[in-house]
């Protein structure tokens, strides 16, 4: 038995009070003394002997009671912002808030970032993929927290969706947010908070992020499998420094003279991929539901001659761009991590080259990298310059992945601290713990394919029967990188109801439906490797589909 769950055994009596929403619960923590619990916090201590790694300890700066409306719900918190102190003094301070909701559930959720980080998550804020029109966590009655991971982004520096690496070049913040060191330390702070707070500690524990967040609800189980009962993790860059590696290489493609299809060029290949490959699972809706079966050859779009001679069709030099930034990749090295190389992206099944900020840009990568080239390329450039060389003059086109010489010792040690690799999820099975895990199929930020290869390692170490027992792994069709811009399917699904009721009650997410947040379109959110395909009825409806192998 979880021995986390012997608690909630004790207090079966009151099991099913929390069942019932927020909304309509009695506020039992409402007292007249939960105002003034909320400003004593202000000022408070956080001890180091309560945070499982090495800090200072840490002070409560504010805290001060908040009405509002979260998600549709009017409700009270106490919000809290605190700031854990680092080892080295030259190093920044973790800074994290918590809101502590006056009728509290007895659960907490703690929230991953995006990006480099460097800023504190709303905390009022949903899972990925939420429904819309779904209460978050806070208003369902969790203590929610984040913290910015270690450091403070600084928008003058690059104004990009958290995309200033320059915390890197100091080692404790870059262990902080590589290594996931600040996951630790801002949680067992915020449980400190909590217990303060409630004169209690929560029976449950849920993690949920996608992206960078992704990759840290994988640290999370993976360095501290006791610390989480459920977690949420969708598109994880958990291969963070080959996803890395593989950037640096489809920048230099893309640099080349005449390589880089503008977005006309872009249109072009995207809608010739869904000519060819949109009705492949029996129904003609712009998505496509078995990006294994579409194999695309952009060569069919070639220029005469394969020269560049206008919008409608494809230079030699951009077809191959194409197919390399499309195409796994295995560099001719070794790392520490023992990552090998990179999947490459769904460009040529489904995946959309134009998505604003987090595609491929509008204008090719140069030196200095102009902020219109793609969000993958803004990447490769900041890791170069903060990561990988400590050098913010350093022209990133100067650093070749493939042939790294000197740089490759440098490129081995961050790969130990951003490969978030381990398979071996059984701790985390043994302590009850449970994984949805979740990636769009049409995801132009972190390959989708990443991720089906990190599912099947943990199957083949824990077995596929025991990864059943406490994992789970849908890949949406459509769906791109966190619902951003206008994906052909905007995934919409109520992942944390689901966790909860797999971790409390041990009630398995059997056939969830994912709909379009944009239109209403459903389908059953198959398992990996199954694909809904498309049989008779109501192509809006879940149930005129099935889900298939192969």
């Amino acid at each position: 038995m979880n021995p986390r769950t012997l608690t909630g055994i004790a207090l079966a009596t009151v099991g099913v009070l929390l069942a019932v929403p927020a909304q309509t619960r009695p506020s039992q923590a409402a007292t007249p003394g939960a105002a003034a619990r909320c400003a004593a916090l202000a000022g408070t201590a956080i001890p180091a002997s309560v945070i499982s790694l090495r800090t200072r300890g840490g002070r409560v700066d504010a805290a001060s009671p908040v009405a509002e409306t979260v998600g549709g719900v009017s409700l009270t918190y106490c919000r809290a912002d605190a700031a854990l102190s680092p080892v080295d003094r030259a190093a920044p301070e973790i800074r994290l808030r918590v809101a502590l909701p006056l009728d509290w559930n007895r659960r907490s959720m703690m929230f991953g970032g995006g990006g480099y980080n460097g800023t504190v998550p709303d905390v009022r804020g949903d899972v990925p993929f939420a429904p819309t029109d779904g209460a978050p966590p806070l208003a369902r009655g969790f203590a929610t927290y984040a913290g910015d991971s270690g450091h403070q982004a600084d928008p003058a520096k690059h104004p990009i969706l958290s995309l200033d690496g320059s915390f890197a070049v100091d080692d404790e913040a870059l262990r902080n947010f590589a290594a996931g060191d600040a996951l630790k330390k801002t949680h067992d702070a915020a449980q400190f908070l909590i217990r303060t707070f409630y004169r209690a500690k929560p029976r449950h524990t849920y993690f949920a992020g996608g992206s960078t967040g992704g990759r840290e609800a994988l640290a999370m189980i993976q360095r501290w499998p006791t610390a989480m009962d459920g977690v949420i993790s969708a598109y994880p860059a958990w291969n963070n420094l080959a996803e890395a590696l593989y950037l640096g290489r489809a920048t230099h493609e893309l640099a080349r003279p005449g390589a880089f299809p503008g977005p006309e060029k872009q249109t072009l290949l995207y809608e010739s991929v869904m000519r060819a490959c949109d009705g492949l699972d029996g129904l003609t809706d712009r998505v496509v539901s078995n990006p294994d079966a579409c194999r695309f050859d952009p060569g069919t779009l070639r220029c005469p001659d394969g020269a560049d001679t206008g919008s409608s069709c494809l230079s030699d030099a951009q077809i191959t761009a194409i197919r390399v930034i499309s195409s796994p990749w295995k560099w001719p090295y070794r790392v520490a991590s023992g990552e090998r190389g990179y999947p490459g992206f769904p460009f040529l099944s489904g995946a959309d080259l134009r998505t604003p900020v987090l595609g491929f840009g509008t204008t090719a990568p140069s030196t200095p990298m102009p902020l219109t080239s793609g969000y993958g390329m803004q990447y490769w450039d900041q890791w170069v310059r903060y990561f990988l060389t400590r050098d913010a003059d350093r022209d990133s086109l100067s650093v070749d992945p493939a042939r790294p010489g000197t740089w490759l010792k440098r490129i081995s040690e961050l790969s130990k601290l951003q490969d978030m690799n381990d398979a071996d999820l059984s701790p985390f099975a043994r302590a009850g713990g449970k994984l949805l895990l979740l990636h769009g199929a049409a995801d132009e930020l972190v390959s989708h394919r990443a991720t089906n290869d990190y599912y099947e390692r943990v199957s083949d170490v824990v077995g596929p029967r025991g990864t059943r027992e406490f994992m789970r792994y849908y890949l949406v069709p459509g769906a791109n990188h966190a619902n951003f811009g206008s994906p052909a399917f905007a995934a919409s699904w109520d992942s944390l109801t689901a966790i909860e009721r797999w971790s409390e009650r041990g009630v398995e997410p059997v056939a969830p439906v994912v709909v379009d947040a944009g239109d209403g379109r459903a389908r059953p959110l198959c398992e990996y490797p199954s694909w809904p395909r498309y049989r008779a009825g109501d192509p809006d409806d879940a149930a005129s589909f099935r889900c298939v192998r192969g």
